[in-house]
């Protein structure tokens, strides 16, 4: 973590870097990486607000409900996605030049946050049009972001270490988020299922950033005081992911360029 914030100046500028480059050469350019996204909250708003004319949940708007649940998992998935090959698509810093490897998958983390922080005001802006009030509880926004950032973190740091040796883990790790979206209460809510089965979907991290996001905009309350015991659940889980990730990158690391 330290080197990260040495290096901070060098992040962004790859950063910068690697965000304009996924989409060099089209002919909207960056614009590109809000469209997709933006035209899959429009459809969910047409769907179930015109469409289904979904109830409220408690008394918060299904649609706003249902974007505030579904943005931070859009960041999760795609950088996770994203950040799995950031090692394997740079194999040339990693055999001709004297480079800190660690950093690719937080570059990436960093070029996928530029859409999210997008996303979120795009979100305070649905938040306020629904009439609701800005609150000192929305600035929990940035625990629970930094707290999904420390967890992706651990988990793309050993998703792109494996990677370079196992090509499966990029398919597997789609197919566990595909299911990870189903299971994590984004399009329902948890009070729909049995105490039984809530009690373990709790477990799932982005469980708690979801309900976290949720919560920083229509709770009044503070996030050590909502079930503090998820707070231990989610901090344990990532530093776990974070310290087997740097385990696990500490022990291929020599072995990269072998591979590449």
């Amino acid at each position: 973590m330290i080197k990260i914030v040495q290096k901070r100046h060098l992040i962004w500028t790859f950063a910068k870097q690697d965000f304009s480059s996924k989409y060099f050469g089209s002919l909207l350019g960056i614009v590109w990486a809000f469209i997709q996204p933006t035209i899959t909250i429009l459809v969910y708003w047409f769907v179930f607000q015109i469409g289904f004319r979904s109830v409220p949940v408690g008394q918060i708007p299904y649609i706003l409900w249902l974007v505030a649940g579904i943005i931070p998992w859009f960041y999760f998935q795609e950088t996770l996605m994203y950040a799995t090959n950031s090692i394997s698509d740079n194999r040339f810093l990693v055999k001709k030049v004297v480079f800190d490897v660690e950093l690719l998958p937080v570059v990436r983390m960093l070029s996928s946050l530029f859409v999210h922080l997008f996303f979120i005001a795009v979100l305070f802006i649905l938040y306020v049009s629904y009439g609701y009030t800005l609150q000192i509880y929305n600035l929990q926004l940035i625990y629970y972001l930094a707290a999904m950032i420390f967890l992706l973190y651990g988990l793309a740091l050993l998703a792109s270490s494996v990677v370079i040796f196992v090509k499966d883990i990029s398919p597997f790790i789609g197919m566990l988020l595909q299911l990870g979206f189903w299971l994590t209460p984004i399009f329902w809510s948890i009070s729909l299922i049995p105490e039984k089965y809530a009690n373990i979907l709790q477990y799932n991290p982005m469980y708690y950033i979801v309900e976290g996001y949720r919560n920083s905009l229509f709770g009044e309350v503070w996030f050590w005081q909502n079930k503090p015991y998820l707070t231990i659940i989610f901090w344990s889980v990532a530093l776990c992911a974070v310290l087997l990730g740097r385990f696990v990158f500490r022990r291929l690391r020599p072995h990269f360029s072998d591979v590449l």
